[in-house]
């Protein structure tokens, strides 16, 4: 079976249309993730996760955005910016298209911190125009809630940037696509004495390696207990809030 749209014809599109009940939207950025990883990490793993989500519950992929809003990371080579403002435009545009053809109920997986506050006002509008029921979830900023309390975590900063957590994720989604043998361990250069007040802070002031942390502690078979954990309950969710 088809979850992608993408691979769907119209009328494989318009079977599944009557048994599916949500609509999967990744998203995510091109954006500098340490040496061993590719620039592609966050959207990459956001659309596997769909896909992976999607089959648990019979729902449909839409299509997304390969790049997001990564304005303080374009310091380093291969980084691909654009506006919260785009971001918004087009996911609106998204939903408002599948709305148009009968869905209510959208879950997106989410894989890149600074398309957050975008996206929920694209669904929150939604909600007040057309009344969907939503559900977005930042995978990285959510990991550390299902896998902490695990102890599989080794280093002291596991969910920074490209460190031990989203490298597991990524040596286990996409191996052929992680070279280990350029891992870092990258400790913040910023003292950061104010971690919960705002900041500007340039990204290249706080690493020289795109990564913060210790990456070289990553493992597959750690990346693959960390997405089974975020998938059973994603999938818990939808079954018994979504689509409730």
């Amino acid at each position: 079976m088809q979850y992608k749209l993408r691979d769907m014809s119209w009328s494989e599109f318009a079977q599944r249309s009557k048994t599916a009940k949500t609509i999967i939207l990744p998203s995510g950025a091109c954006e500098v993730y340490g040496p061993h990883n590719p620039l592609g990490a966050d959207i990459l793993v956001a659309k596997k996760m769909s896909e992976m989500l999607a089959e648990r519950i019979d729902g449909i992929v839409g299509p997304c955005l390969e790049v997001g809003q990564s304005k303080s990371l374009t310091s380093f080579p291969g980084t691909i910016a654009i506006s919260g403002e785009t971001l918004k435009a087009v996911y609106s545009e998204i939903i408002a298209e599948f709305v148009r053809l009968g869905f209510k109920n959208f879950f997106i997986v989410n894989n890149h911190l600074h398309n957050t506050q975008p996206l929920n006002e694209v669904l929150e509008d939604a909600r007040i125009k057309n009344g969907i029921k939503y559900a977005q979830v930042g995978v990285w900023q959510y990991l550390p809630a299902v896998s902490d309390k695990t102890g599989m975590w080794e280093t002291p900063a596991p969910h920074a940037h490209a460190s031990e957590a989203q490298t597991s994720v990524l040596m286990y989604l996409f191996p052929e696509l992680v070279d280990m043998s350029k891992a870092p361990n990258t400790p913040m250069m910023f003292d950061d004495r104010w971690p919960a007040i705002m900041k500007s802070v340039p990204y290249s002031s706080m690493t020289d390696s795109g990564t913060l942390g210790n990456a070289q502690s990553a493992t597959a078979e750690k990346g693959e207990r960390a997405v089974e954990l975020m998938l059973a309950e994603m999938e818990d969710c939808v079954r018994n809030y979504l689509e409730k």
